[in-house]
């Protein structure tokens, strides 16, 4: 099975095509679209867990596994005769390791409970939107995929700009509404930004290595690593340019919060299983080009440091239960990158694995709810949907505990590891950089405590109390289908099992996870640095104490009968901060001002430029042909003209004049001759005297 991985996202493919051709028809059922979306996502799954456990057997976790499909570019393309190019051949190939095996798990796993959840979460659609969604939902699968499985740059950009389409297409979904067609926009201008810099990085490779195969790459580095150590500083950067758009990182992370606007499993599809942990997997992957540049670390365990506490403190103020899960994900991603700048590429992919879970956990549990109040999303109007919906609660809340990092959840394996791993950059001054990474690990502690906050936050103001809303919102509160439910159970039971993968059985701070994708991934080592166990069970204690004072103080605040006293005097005491805070720090207002408004200003005037002086400039040339054009034809007419039939005239004249001695008489033809033969004869006898 593990020569033909190009079936895994062709069959998503094939189900998107089926949908998207024939589910627009008449006769065609709901039923049918989703037991086509349904059977290619689930086929995928198989195909996805029949080829990890094929290349497993034969091949063996620490080696790759590649299919060529077919020739992309061949060689000497374009008729180059020299340089790089005329050897370059990128071939569409699809390659097997232990991070793909890891990412092409879960995201056919993930994607498949998605779908079986979108079932009952779009059933009220009408059938021609209904299959349109899930049309797009397989395709977003098999961009992921090919992105997931891409052996080279190339066919891993392709798979990028896949998911960025889906992204557009679903965030937009609804685009008879302004705001959600303003989102899908948002979306796919902000991740272009980001895209630019990621193929400026596939250039620059090709200039430098002459080829974009990710073994051919590593395999050029570790043969020769001084020799590219110059050019690995601005490819790494350029590459983390496309991550941070992709990855929702400061300053490109404005649009993630707005992909709200598509139906809430596409949120749980983007934020958990695709597309925003397409950046952290682009960094993993490409790791040999951060390895050996110092800044590109730095740079990107900077970003992800100040990124994870700055959407953690925007999700305390939040009241839109989505838009708290969205600045979830942002802080989230955050950590990863964070782990991924301390050298810990396999840690920041185990929080990628077990937040897949718990985050889509999450989301669906928040769509459940939304489903349940009609449409609402303001936890301001919810309270009190525990008794009302117990699986939907008991799912999220141990979704939320992973989160939060409390053990035995997931979120505690992969958040502790990171910071673990920050610490031990710190402590072992890893690049010279030790100062910085100890501030990181403080800002990350700072992290965790807020982002248990505000999960619980969300909790205690959507489950617990009295419910808040209108009366005719109360009569229709109910416990959500099995289709949505089932999905809520796996994958709570994921937020538990997952982490437990993570556990260190081989050593300190050494687990299974790390130990798979250590081949591909490994973990940059801080010489002469050690943690002791007992120094490793302090930082444990004091990461999970961190989480429980989070959930302590969230429940102070918004849990009993005093509910609510607190955060309302404190917003009394801190009108200012609170607003601040609550409205993002105007950030999306301050780009409106200046990017947004500036870009608009240049196109503005660039349309006047070219109204008025590139039109202006034709529009001249033309008004001047004409005039010019006016009085060539006055002097045409009234000089050339008049010349050539002046000429014509005194040909005419001097033509008549002759005519007159034209007699046609041959007598006086003889006369004039005779005449003429006289005077001649004189003349001379004249002269002659």
């Amino acid at each position: 099975m593990k020569d033909l991985l190009w079936l895994i996202p062709l069959l998503p493919l094939l189900g998107a095509a089926v949908n998207g051709l024939v589910g627009n028809r008449r006769g065609w059922s709901k039923h049918a679209t989703s037991g086509v979306a349904l059977a290619a996502s689930g086929l995928a799954l198989l195909a996805a867990l029949a080829a990890i456990a094929d290349w497993a057997a034969t091949v063996g976790t620490g080696a790759a596994h590649v299919d060529r499909v077919f020739t992309w570019i061949p060689a000497g393309f374009g008729h180059t005769t020299g340089g790089l190019l005329a050897n370059l051949s990128v071939d569409f190939s699809l390659r097997i390791d232990a991070l793909s095996a890891v990412m092409l798990f879960f995201v056919t796993f993930v994607g498949f409970l998605i779908h079986v959840y979108s079932v009952g979460y779009m059933h009220s659609e009408e059938e021609r939107p209904y299959a349109r969604y899930f049309a797009y939902l397989n395709l977003f699968m098999f961009a992921m995929l090919t992105l997931v499985l891409g052996a080279n740059l190339a066919v891993l950009f392709v798979g990028w700009e896949g998911v960025g389409l889906c992204s557009y297409l679903l965030i937009g979904f609804y685009f008879e509404k302004d705001w959600c067609a303003a989102a899908g926009k948002k979306a796919f201008i902000v991740n272009r930004i980001g895209d630019f810099g990621f193929i400026l990085a596939i250039f620059w490779t090709v200039k430098v290595f002459g080829t974009v195969d990710f073994g051919a790459l590593q395999g050029a580095i570790a043969a020769d690593p001084a020799r590219f150590a110059a050019a690995a500083t601005p490819i790494a950067l350029l590459l983390f340019v496309g991550a941070v758009g992709k990855s929702a990182q400061l300053p490109l992370y404005v649009w993630l919060p707005d992909a709200m606007a598509g139906p809430t499993p596409v949120s749980a599809l983007i934020h958990a299983a695709t597309m925003v942990t397409a950046g952290v997997y682009m960094v993993a992957r490409t790791n040999f080009f951060f390895r050996l540049s110092p800044v590109a670390m730095l740079t990107v365990a900077l970003v992800g440091g100040l990124t994870a506490v700055f959407a953690a403190t925007i999700g305390l103020a939040q009241n839109d239960i989505k838009k708290v899960l969205a600045y979830s994900t942002v802080s989230q991603l955050g950590y990863m990158f964070l782990a991924a700048g301390a050298g810990a590429f396999a840690g920041g992919m185990f929080h990628v694995f077990t937040h897949a879970f718990f985050k889509a956990c999450l989301f669906l549990g928040a769509g459940s709810v939304i489903h349940a109040c009609s449409g609402n999303q303001d936890m301001r109007t919810m309270g009190g949907l525990k008794k009302h919906m117990p699986t939907t609660y008991w799912t999220f809340v141990v979704a939320t505990l992973a989160l939060a990092g409390v053990p035995p959840f997931a979120g505690f394996f992969s958040k502790d590891e990171i910071l673990g791993k920050v610490f031990a950059a710190a402590s072992g001054d890893l690049n010279g950089f030790g100062a910085v990474y100890a501030v990181l690990w403080v800002l990350g502690l700072a992290g965790a405590f807020m982002t248990a906050f505000y999960m619980f936050r969300a909790v205690h103001m959507t489950f617990h109390g009295e419910f808040r809303g209108s009366h005719e919102q109360a009569h229709h509160l109910h416990e959500s289908p099995r289709s949505m439910t089932v999905p809520l159970q796996v994958l709570a039971v994921g937020s538990v099992a997952a982490g437990f993968l993570g556990m260190g059985m081989f050593g300190p701070r050494v687990n299974w996870f790390e130990r798979l994708l250590h081949p591909v991934a490994a973990t940059v080592e801080v010489e002469g640095h050690h943690v002791g166990a007992g120094l490793e069970w302090s930082l444990i204690a004091l990461s999970v104490a961190v989480a429980l004072s989070g959930i302590w103080f969230a429940t102070r605040w918004y849990f009993g009968p005093q509910a609510f006293a607190r955060p309302r005097r404190f917003a009394e005491r801190f009108p200012g901060l609170v607003a601040t805070v609550a409205n993002k720090y105007y950030v999306d207002e301050a780009y409106n001002a200046t990017a947004v408004a500036g870009t608009m200003k240049l196109a503005q005037a660039s349309w006047e430029f070219d109204a008025r002086v590139i039109d202006g400039t034709v529009n001249g040339a033309r008004h001047l042909t004409v005039g010019t054009s006016f009085f060539s034809g006055l002097f045409d007419l009234n000089v050339v003209d008049g010349l050539v039939n002046l000429v014509a005239a005194a040909y005419g004249w001097a033509s008549r004049a002759l005519r007159r001695v034209q007699w046609g008489v041959v007598q006086g033809y003889a006369l004039v001759m005779t005449v003429g033969f006289v005077l001649m004869v004189a003349a001379a006898l004249w002269l002659g005297r």
